[in-house]
């Protein structure tokens, strides 16, 4: 098939006339002509491009383009993004190139297609990797034009209502990646309106069962609850009248999928939740929000502790709006929202509401937040190693609930229900966290565990020698905390790689009577001819075990020639290798044992016992290193010990006893029940060296409840 032109097509060939009643009834209302022609020239080469193609449902493939042009043009956006709506697939699934674009609708319309587009030139390892990978180029691109994400959520929506053509495994997999992924940035971007439809349609796909039953339970529980809001609702819109006040008084309903999520994340009954039916009252100033606050609290009785002001502290997508709790006649509480008509607004467009509502200061506000979320992307995206960690951060950032604190000076800082102030330090500034030693919360030492409260102030204490530590990433929640300091810990991993990789290339040169230290220039020509960087990169990738050191090492002897052989020493493994050397958990080596190394990509050098079965089969690779301990340095060793039991009362008690006498510590212990009367039990023990092991195993044979005792 050609490479399609517009040159020559007639509007005639639009297919039922769909574009002339969409243009008359919808793109008249706001654009001007010449922009309506605009959308009509990328209109018609979309037909041309996509003529030949139909969807799943049997329909001619353009009414999927055209769809997505109307959710957009239903909220307002310029032509140029419609523009692109229509011609958001010619890249990927047809011909059309992106040059073409350029030269027919301008650069602007152009980047914006190839920034929604798929890389479906690129071959992936996996569909994870695909997605990932296809996320960072769709982020890079939303970075430099927000509307980019904006025709991919509206293109997303339009797939999500037309998913009943997919198979059932595709439609679950589609709904669980909108509900993970797209549904929370349409909430990040204030989309409200968008989120709940995408939501809604996720739910339904991914769970069905329990959209059904939570529904029904939903309609059933209404009862008085239900009846009583109308009631409410006149009463409020009476008492605002005589007050004086403007107000738009409406209820409304709690959408399915944010009563189950709030139900699992929380662990609450359906009763307990207490907005599902709310109140929502919209009115002109903001001044008049906080009256209208008065003439509800002067009605019904608020509950405590549940009024929360986002009028003041905005939420992160720029949503501001005030909430309260109060209690109904009949004694169940009712949520109720105050906001002014811009803000309204600007809680069901968001982003969108940018191109609708260019002078509104919400519109102003709302853009604002979205470029700091966008920036903070980057900082995050610079900080992943890879697509696929990157999404995971983006996940991460994307979760809805959120809590305030303040810094010493008042500043407000937010971040992920459930931060430390670890979390705290890096949201302050990477240096920050980098630096962290303590921290105070209202002036009290806390620990860095500690999960932050709302409107509490927290303070960093930092110190220059101060290094950050890998076990903060069992408690961070928030993506800036872990992808910093998963980024320090990887430039930590490469320089421990680098002192492993030199010790493995001295070793090995040693063998030919070379001397390392003598070989600087050739050092750099041989990283040259292997492709590396520069000599710390080939150093580096020796210690993660993608270059065998003996490999290496027979590059220096093209020039030089092969020494007298030699007898290397074996590497001493110190303990002190940081994450370049790690023991084998599959045989769990001690001093003692005899050993020796496999280099494993990704993982560096990786210590087994000789007698391990998963080094025997690389018995003859070069990946296998000559180590040693240094028995010099002392430190503690897990190894895993397996007993046969009798199965009576205080056995493990007696065990346990046994091993604390032979001065050492049990780390873990698991108990494997028998239909006889006796029992299995495995044990991670600390040790020191095969010495203590075989004391440790004397005293336990001596139990008189032990039957057996093996080191695995």
């Amino acid at each position: 098939m050609r490479t399609p032109r517009i040159s020559g097509l007639r509007a005639e060939r639009t297919p039922d006339g769909q574009f002339e009643r969409f243009a008359s009834t919808t793109l008249a209302r706001y654009l001007a002509p010449a922009e309506v022609e605009e959308v009509r020239r990328a209109w018609l080469y979309a037909s041309e491009a996509h003529r030949h193609q139909r969807r799943l449902s049997g329909e001619p493939y353009v009414t999927h383009p055209l769809a997505v042009a109307k959710i957009l043009a239903d909220m307002s956006l310029d032509a140029a993004t419609l523009e692109a709506a229509l011609l958001h697939d010619v890249i990927e699934d047809t011909p059309a190139e992106r040059a073409e674009l350029v030269e027919l609708f301008g650069q602007e319309v152009a980047a914006l297609v190839d920034g929604v587009t798929k890389l479906t030139q690129i071959r992936f390892d996996s569909r994870r990797e695909a997605q990932a990978e296809n996320f960072r180029k769709m982020v890079l691109a939303m970075v430099a034009d927000v509307r980019v994400i904006v025709i991919k959520l509206a293109d997303r929506l339009h797939n999500m209502r037309t998913l009943g053509a997919m198979p059932p495994a595709k439609r679950r997999r589609i709904a669980r990646e909108t509900l993970e992924i797209y549904a929370p940035i349409a909430q990040r971007l204030g989309m409200r309106k968008l989120r709940l439809e995408l939501e809604d349609i996720g739910f339904r796909s991914l769970y069905p069962d329990r959209y059904r039953v939570l529904g029904r339970a939903v309609r059933r529980g209404r009862g008085q609850r239900v009846s009583a809001v109308p009631k409410m609702v006149k009463i409020l819109a009476e008492r605002s009248a005589h007050s004086g006040l403007q107000a738009e008084v409406t209820g409304r309903d709690k959408a399915l999928y944010s009563i189950y999520r709030k139900m699992r994340e929380k662990q609450l009954l359906l009763a307990e939740v207490m907005d599902i039916h709310g109140i929502r009252m919209v009115t002109d100033s903001v001044d008049d929000c906080y009256r209208l606050l008065g003439v509800v609290h002067a009605v019904y009785k608020p509950v405590p502790g549940l009024f929360k002001d986002y009028i003041a502290i905005p939420k992160n997508n720029g949503y501001q709006s005030l909430h309260t709790v109060i209690v109904g006649p009949t004694g169940q509480p009712v949520e109720v929202q105050i906001r002014t008509e811009v803000m309204e607004r600007i809680a069901e467009n968001g982003i969108a509401a940018h191109w609708m509502y260019k002078t509104g200061q919400g519109a102003a506000v709302d853009e604002l937040r979205t470029r700091e979320w966008l920036s903070h992307l980057e900082d995050i995206r610079a900080d992943s190693a890879t697509p696929v960690e990157f999404l995971e951060h983006v996940k991460v950032d994307l979760a809805p609930e959120e809590v305030y604190v303040f810094t010493p000076k008042g500043q407000i800082i937010r971040l992920p229900r459930g931060a430390t102030p670890v979390d705290f330090a890096y949201a302050v500034h990477t240096d920050v966290g980098n630096a962290c030693v303590s921290a105070k919360v209202d002036r009290r030492v806390v620990s860095l565990r500690t999960q932050l409260k709302n409107g509490q102030t927290v303070e960093i204490v930092t110190a220059r020698s101060a290094r950050p530590n890998p076990a903060w990433l069992n408690y961070v929640v928030s993506a800036k905390a872990r992808s910093a300091l998963r980024h320090y810990l990887r430039d930590l991993e490469a320089e421990d790689a680098i002192k492993l990789g030199r010790r493995m290339l001295t070793q090995s040169l040693s063998q030919h009577k070379l001397n390392l230290k003598r070989a600087g220039v050739k050092l750099t020509e041989v990283a040259t001819q292997l492709k590396a960087q520069d000599a710390n990169d080939l150093l580096r990738r020796i210690g993660n075990g993608e270059f065998p050191a003996p490999i290496v090492a027979q590059h220096f002897l093209n020039d030089q020639g092969s020494g007298p052989g030699g007898i290397a020493k074996p590497i001493e493994i110190r303990g002190t290798e940081g994450m370049a050397v790690t023991l084998a958990r599959c045989c769990h080596p001690i001093p003692g044992d005899r050993i020796a190394g496999l280099l494993t990509r990704g993982k560096g050098l990786v210590v087994h016992r000789v007698d391990c079965k998963n080094l025997a089969a690389q018995k003859d690779s070069d990946r296998v290193v000559d180590v040693a301990f240094n028995l010099k340095r002392s430190r503690s060793y897990p190894v895993e010990m397996r007993l046969e039991l009798m199965n009576e009362r205080g056995v493990l008690a007696s065990v346990a006893s046994t091993v604390s006498t032979a001065d050492a510590n049990i780390l873990h212990a698991q108990v494997y029940e028998r239909e006889d009367q006796t029992a299995g039990l495995k044990l991670e023990v600390s040790v020191r060296d095969r010495v203590h092991v075989a004391r440790i195993m004397r005293h336990l044979r001596k139990t008189p409840s032990v039957l057996r005792v093996t080191r695995s």
